[in-house]
């Protein structure tokens, strides 16, 4: 059976503590404490699942209909009673050389933090432990968690332009091999790694102007004192971005560079060609002209017309050889 609830806790001073289980009492408890709150968990919920969480914490309904879909481009916007955030984590699998992404998406209020996860990238439960282990952090409550659900997804986006860098070398180093390969399978992979690129700018490119309000420290719900973790996740956003780009700009040129080859290697073909079409041409000519069957043509009843023919035709293609191998035409 699948599980829509992956975690639900309270959270009291930074440890996690037992708490009701009902929902409603839970977040009564984390609001009438001062220095608790409920961080909830879910994982592809459908809408009649939904409704129950969307009720008992007052979230929006246009944000509600976001967090129900997947593929939403990363935004952060403000409603009356709660913050909601859309990240897509991305993921790199290494035995098809390809980029997914996912949403995960964040919706935070008065003492109460909600995840919804779509996807099978970026599981959250590594970032749940890694913060129980650091109560000191988690003690921030709802922040904390959103600034380290934010610097997972935007460092993984370091480590897969990584992956993707390593990819596009040996792509290159595959288009600029003396063979050449195959052009019609360079042209495919070339293409194939186009998309993966445009599916990563796609999931990083649109969350810069997220991280920026969130690191300038004016958006409500969260914390002024975070504004310092929230600029350091910004400079590695930048850094991913920047990353992103270099490797698109590095797949146009190696795609116009494959492009030249490709025009250079049909001249060369059509080089070889038009030699080996007029060397053709001189044989064909002379064979021609003593195929009319006239009576009256030069050397006809010589002994030696037949051999003295050959070798000049011989020669003539001998000749024509040399020209053309000098020049490069074959």
């Amino acid at each position: 059976m699948r599980r829509v609830i992956v975690d639900c806790a309270l959270y009291k001073n930074g440890v996690r503590a037992d708490g009701p289980a009902d929902l409603s009492d839970a977040l009564d408890e984390a609001r009438a404490s001062g220095d608790a709150f409920l961080w909830l968990g879910l994982y592809e919920p459908t809408e009649a699942e939904f409704d129950h969480v969307s009720a008992e914490f007052a979230l929006h309904p246009l944000a509600v209909e976001d967090a129900l879909k997947a593929h939403q481009r990363p935004k952060l916007e403000v409603y009356d009673d709660s913050l909601f955030v859309v990240l897509k984590p991305v993921t790199y699998e290494p035995e098809s050389d390809r980029v997914s992404s996912g949403d995960v998406m964040v919706f935070m209020g008065d003492s109460f933090v909600v995840t919804v996860r779509h996807g099978e990238g970026a599981p959250l439960t590594a970032v749940r432990r890694r913060l129980e282990a650091e109560p000191e952090v988690l003690r921030h409550g709802p922040t904390a968690v959103l600034y380290a659900i934010s610097d997972e997804v935007v460092d993984h986006y370091i480590d897969v332009a990584g992956e993707l860098q390593v990819d596009l070398e040996e792509l290159e180093a595959d288009v600029f091999a003396p063979a050449g390969g195959n052009p019609a399978n360079t042209a495919a992979r070339i293409y194939t790694a186009k998309r993966q690129v445009l599916e990563f700018r796609r999931a990083s490119s649109p969350l810069g102007t997220p991280m920026e309000k969130l690191a300038a420290g004016t958006v409500p719900f969260v914390s002024t004192a975070a504004k310092p973790f929230f600029r350091d996740v910004s400079d590695h956003l930048i850094r991913a971005t920047e990353q992103v780009e270099g490797l698109d700009r590095l797949l146009s040129d190696v795609l116009s560079a494959h492009l030249a080859q490709m025009g250079v290697r049909q001249n060369d073909d059509m080089r070889k060609i038009s030699a080996w079409a007029a060397m053709a041409a001189v044989p064909t000519m002379v064979a021609g002209i003593y195929g009319m069957n006239f009576d009256h043509m030069p050397e006809l009843h010589w002994v030696w017309s037949y051999p003295a023919v050959i070798l000049m035709m011989v020669g003539f293609e001998f000749g024509l050889y040399r020209l053309f191998k000098r020049r490069g035409w074959m």
